[in-house]
């Protein structure tokens, strides 16, 4: 039904619901509010206090006197007492009040308390309703919406009001009468129509934990869906091929880490079933070895005669220039052709890239999104690594994954399996993040995926020292600075904004990389080349000046949390992060890892400038733990109620209400239910929710 069949809306505000994607009056039944006022909780007079935003009960006292004090300005004043005390009462051109506020009548005034210059108690404009009519406005927990300019916490109160008496009625419950009983869940109608207007918090909690179950349920009974199809589906059967020279190739032996997640992978290349892994690994931990091993075998598994092909995309140019001078020459001597492909050829270059691509001719191809263009076409893909995977959208790793769906003859892989012959046989998948992750959260982020972790480091590796230090240490940073510029070392210096803030709720305090590099050239390190980096530099010079560090070209890079992921210069011993308090220890933990990785020793230096205890102690964690797994689980817990990692961006629908980090027991005991109920080919009820799911997903 049209939500301009409600009460009060019109095409004007039709059009404002639409911007919050309401068109009909149904669609207002899961448009959840997102938080409540308590106007619940009657205070007598004597117990308020300044700052208190609060209802009262109380008489009016005296007529409301009215006076005009400047221009069109009115003010209107009254008085008001229960068996505690007086409270004043103002009005700012509010007329209505005279008539609406009647002497020795009972109401219900709802606002922020203040006191004047004497001390008396007073509220200035509050709600107001007769006591004995109380229930619309006040002496209730009132939800608060989402709101878009032109529509007012009022007005969607009231449209949200009359979908609930048109529609609740007819809402089914798709969860099971059982499964409700057995888990303590309640109703759908109650759990509806408790989470829009509350009976009390005890009735929002149990509406609240009964539809973040049923989100979390969906959530994962659709990812269950998606790995059930993957692991139906025929992939290229590549058997594990003799790495014995790749290995004796490499300047170290690889870890246990490294050797588990390779043969997880090499087992998926084996199965016949179309893999999807997820290779979980801390900074530094040597996950690009394993993706080359990976490909190894993949190519070599196919036969001499197949032309199978892998391919590695990374989300920076600098990144995938970086894997390639790793790969090429250990590749070249194993005779495997390998190929780059970025924005930053020349069209002839792109051009012949292009032809050895779609030939077979380069076996190994690495690039960047350029690997995504429609002249890309590949001869016979077989396997996709994508390095750092939640920087790409899930459209574009499927564009990745469909130029593989080409045709191919090869007599050594199984024909039960794929006959490719006749069959377009869509490529593995393996993909790649430095991101650690606390496992109850990887069980919503990656559920439709197969998981290896890697926590060990390779030979050689020195752990970062890292210390939080204030103000006061700033001439002996500068110093130090200075003394490893001096011998030859690079350093970076990570600020949290680029400019010059426009938000005066901010604090003025914060570091801009923009103002901050051009300080520390001018007056600082006058002598020292310093470079800037930031998001909202044009690409061009983004890459320009990521190259001069790498390069060795500047010695300090000033910039954003941009480096991140991209950046792997060796020479580059330590990372200066300003207002790290700023930032979660995660981040923190990414960002500590582009240091440490030659052989020098490194050092990570967080300037607090919060004074705070609880800041300390988060920092305390970083200075004494070098286990991203363990600070992950830290910061989750630390940061409370939050998006923690971004899920939108690895295609996961837009929660209602589930907290990925606040409903740790709910995400439990989902998960534990939909395993139960995944191999079902229809989930009754909850089908129609879950293939809405699966469709938000697929994009």
């Amino acid at each position: 039904m049209d939500i301009q069949s409600l009460h009060g809306v019109g095409k004007r505000r039709a059009s404002l619901f639409a911007k919050l994607g309401l068109h009909t009056a149904e669609d207002l039944l899961p448009y959840y509010p997102r938080a409540y006022e308590d106007r619940s909780d009657l205070k007598m007079i004597a117990a308020l206090a300044p700052g208190d935003t609060v209802c009262v009960r109380a008489a009016v006292a005296e007529p409301v006197s009215g006076h005009r004090i400047r221009g069109a300005l009115e003010l209107f004043k009254t008085r008001a007492f229960d068996a505690t005390g007086m409270l004043d009462l103002t009005f700012f051109n509010a007329p209505y009040v005279k008539t609406a506020l009647r002497q020795g009548q009972e109401y219900i005034f709802y606002g922020k308390v203040s006191s004047d210059a004497r001390g008396r108690l007073q509220m200035t404009n509050p709600i107001c309703e007769p006591a004995d009519k109380a229930g619309r406005s006040t002496g209730r927990i009132l939800p608060c919406y989402r709101l878009t300019a032109g529509l007012t916490q009022g007005f969607v109160r009231s449209a949200a009001g009359q979908a609930l008496e048109r529609f609740l009625d007819t809402l089914e419950d798709p969860l099971p009468h059982e499964l409700r009983q057995r888990l303590g869940l309640c109703e759908a109608r109650f759990a509806v129509a408790n989470i829009h207007f509350p009976q009390s918090y005890q009735a929002l909690e149990q509406a609240r934990r009964r539809l973040v179950f049923e989100e979390l349920l969906i959530l994962q009974l659709a990812l269950a869906r998606l790995k059930n199809r993957r692991e139906r589906r025929a992939g290229f059967q590549l058997p594990p091929a003799d790495l014995t020279d790749f290995y004796a190739a490499l300047p170290f032996s690889l870890t246990d880490d490294q050797q588990n997640a390779i043969a997880d992978t090499l087992e998926d290349l084996a199965g016949g079933s179309l893999a999807h892994r997820l290779i979980q690994g801390d900074v530094g931990s040597g996950k690009t070895l394993v993706a080359a091993a990976c490909a190894v075998s993949a190519i070599r598994g196919g036969g001499p005669a197949s032309s199978v092909q892998a391919a590695l995309m990374a989300p920076t140019e600098i990144l995938a220039e970086q894997h390639y001078a790793t790969l090429h020459g250990l590749l070249a001597g194993l005779g495997i052709e390998t190929a780059l492909l970025t924005g930053r050829l020349t069209a002839a270059q792109k051009r012949k890239t292009r032809e050895k691509i779609a030939s077979g001719q380069a076996q190994m191809v690495i690039g960047t999104h350029a690997l995504l263009s429609a002249g890309v076409e590949f001869r016979h893909l077989a396997l996709t690594v994508t390095d750092e995977q939640h920087r790409f959208g899930v459209r574009q790793q499927a564009t990745l994954s469909a130029k593989g769906q080409s045709e191919i003859v090869n007599p050594q892989l199984s024909t039960v399996n794929c006959q490719l012959s006749t069959l377009n046989c869509p490529p593995h998948r393996l993909v790649m993040s430095a991101t650690p992750i606390p496992r109850t959260l990887a069980l919503i982020l990656y559920g439709d995926m197969d998981v290896t972790v890697m926590r060990g480091m390779p030979p050689g590796r020195k752990p970062v020292k890292t210390y939080a230090v204030t103000e006061e240490m700033r001439p002996r940073i500068h110093a130090f600075i200075r003394r490893l510029a001096g011998e030859g070392r690079q350093i970076y210096i990570v600020c949290p904004t680029i400019g010059e803030s426009t938000e005066p709720e901010l604090d003025t305090g914060l570091a801009a990389a923009e103002e901050y590099a051009e300080t520390l050239r001018e007056t600082v390190f006058p002598d020292l080349r310093v470079g800037l980096l930031h998001g909202k530099q044009p690409p061009k010079a983004k890459e320009a000046a990521m190259r001069a560090f790498a390069g060795g070209e500047t010695q300090v890079l000033v910039s954003t949390t941009v480096i991140e992921v991209g950046v792997d210069v060796p020479n580059a011993t330590l990372m200066v992060v300003e207002n790290a308090e700023r930032f979660g220890l995660s981040q923190l933990h990414q960002l500590r890892g582009r240091v440490g990785r030659g052989a020098e020793e490194s050092y990570c230096v967080l300037f607090l400038q919060s004074r705070s205890e609880t800041a300390k102690q988060r920092l305390d964690i970083l200075c004494k733990n070098t286990d991203g797994f363990a600070i992950a689980e830290a910061d989750l817990a630390l940061r409370g109620p939050g998006d923690f990692f971004g899920e939108r961006q690895h295609g996961l629908p837009e929660f209602r209400l589930a907290d990925l980090s606040a409903d740790m027991e709910l995400i439990a005991l989902a998960r534990a239910e939909a395993e139960a109920l995944s191999g079902q080919e229809d989930f009754g009820e909850l089908e129609g929710a879950v293939r809405k799911m699966l469709e938000a997903m697929e994009g």
